[in-house]
């Protein structure tokens, strides 16, 4: 007996009846952790390139120059996606690559790639999603300031008119801005991602500034004809590390801090009252109603529940995460929880009702560092355990009634962040020496899940 028919849950057929009519699997790709050629076509540096030479920021102190080589060898990727039959890729353009600096003239070149990116994925059959920033500031901003610069906003809207205007055409959907408060935290509050500032709670202006250049961007979007435009903002449950009255209420705030004052911001346009004296002298007249723009979809980026404590009484931030044990674990040393996704879209559900849009989870991101055997085969069998789970679980919050409509993984190894080349994430090895893609078990696995979801009639 095969292992699909001992484990219906693995098999797409499986999961393609129990996703709902219409649902999308999607693949993923961000310009500076893919595209590599930082210095080609005019692109000015970002806060990346910058963090990246800072001794001991990336694991491996690897950097974004080569990445996946992208850039270069955009007609492969387009290739591997035409056989892969997903019908949707979300991509973010890089904003130094369109104006360097983040302002000024447009570097026509750089705009032209992305131009012949969206057509060569049209002419593909997949439907193109855009991200417009997605972490990569252009240095020149964060020279004045970056995200606590009020007028990195102004800059922001103008470049999303720039690109609006070349690619609404044939664009489907549209992210401003990715992970607003992966931004805010790990860039500004805690320095562990670029630019790599140390502001602790003083940071809440960046997330001010976000979420009002979100609506900014979304408003220049539309103007330049932009039909869906959305969102994708990092969330998980926030679990308190004890009974203790004071994890609790860690907890609560931590919440607060990472889901809610996102979600409010975005849905309900208004802040908590509980950070109402961390954000007054930020809010200026107008910014609340411009950053609850209609959204025609909420994206949702997951990584893991997050456990969290009181931290001591001399501590430079009043919370600390603590790790979420009883689970495994991705080659990243993340835990595997399936189940705290289902969680999580449900209870945005009951707490925001009417206010929540379709959801699509913009991001799941498995690490896991299976590489060619001697046949050349990758048979990352890990990899597929998580997807079906995660799939799994979005199928059971959308029997609950949740409208959930895609799940987007990452295509091609590439580069990750803080940990550098050091984890591998896509559905496609790529040597980082030679740049030779090899499609793993997990790519023909989506791809099946896919052409199964492709024979349910849009419900």
């Amino acid at each position: 007996m095969n292992e699909r028919a001992q484990r219906p849950e693995l098999d797409p057929a499986w999961l393609g009846q129990r996703l709902p009519g219409g649902f999308v699997l999607g693949t993923a790709t961000a310009a500076y952790q893919v595209e590599g050629a930082v210095d080609d076509d005019g692109r000015t540096p970002s806060v990346w390139d910058t963090f990246c030479g800072v001794p001991g920021a990336i694991v491996d102190a690897s950097t974004g120059e080569v990445a996946s080589d992208h850039y270069r060898r955009r007609a492969d990727d387009l290739r591997l996606l035409g056989r892969l039959g997903a019908p949707a890729h979300r991509f973010s353009v890089a904003w130094s690559r369109v104006q360097p600096g983040g302002r000024g003239p447009v570097n026509v070149a750089g705009l032209d790639h992305y131009d012949r990116f969206v057509d060569g994925l049209l002419e593909v059959g997949v439907r193109p999603v855009v991200t417009l920033l997605h972490r990569d500031l252009p240095q020149g901003l964060e020279d004045d300031g970056g995200w606590l610069n009020r007028a990195t906003i102004d800059r922001f809207a103008e470049y999303a008119a720039i690109v609006g205007e070349r690619l609404a055409d044939r664009v489907g959907d549209w992210i401003p801005v990715d992970q607003p408060n992966v931004v805010t935290r790990s860039g500004y509050v805690v320095g562990t991602e670029a630019p790599g500032r140390q502001l602790g709670l003083d940071a809440i202006v960046v997330a001010h500034h976000l979420l009002v250049a979100h609506g900014r961007a979304a408003i220049a979007l539309r103007a330049a004809g932009a039909l869906s435009v959305g969102c994708a903002t990092n969330h998980a449950p926030v679990w308190p590390a004890s009974d203790d009255p004071a994890d609790v209420g860690a907890a609560k705030l931590y919440d607060l801090l990472w889901n809610g004052h996102y979600l409010e911001g975005m849905l309900l346009g208004r802040y908590s009252p509980d950070l109402e004296l961390l954000c007054e002298d930020v809010i200026r007249d107008g910014d609340l109603a411009t950053m609850r723009q209609p959204l025609d979809f909420y994206g949702i980026t997951y990584d893991h529940p997050l456990r969290v404590a009181a931290a001591a009484e001399d501590a430079p931030l009043p919370v600390e995460q603590r790790l979420v044990l009883g689970h495994p674990f991705t080659d990243a040393d993340r835990p595997v929880v399936p189940e705290a996704l289902r969680e999580f879209l449900i209870m945005m559900r009951a707490r925001f009702r009417a206010a929540v849009p379709p959801i699509v989870v913009t991001g799941l991101t498995p690490a896991y560092a299976t590489g060619p055997d001697a046949a050349g085969h990758v048979d990352d069998a890990p990899r597929i355990e998580y997807l079906a789970a995660h799939l799994r679980a979005v199928a059971e919050a959308a029997q609950r009634g949740v409208d959930v409509r895609g799940v987007y993984v990452p295509l091609l190894d590439g580069f990750e962040w803080a940990d550098g080349m050091s984890q591998r994430t896509g559905l496609v090895h790529v040597d980082h020496a030679t740049g030779e893609r090899t499609p793993k078990a997990s790519f023909a696995w989506v791809a099946e899940v896919a052409a199964a979801l492709a024979e349910r009639p849009v419900e």
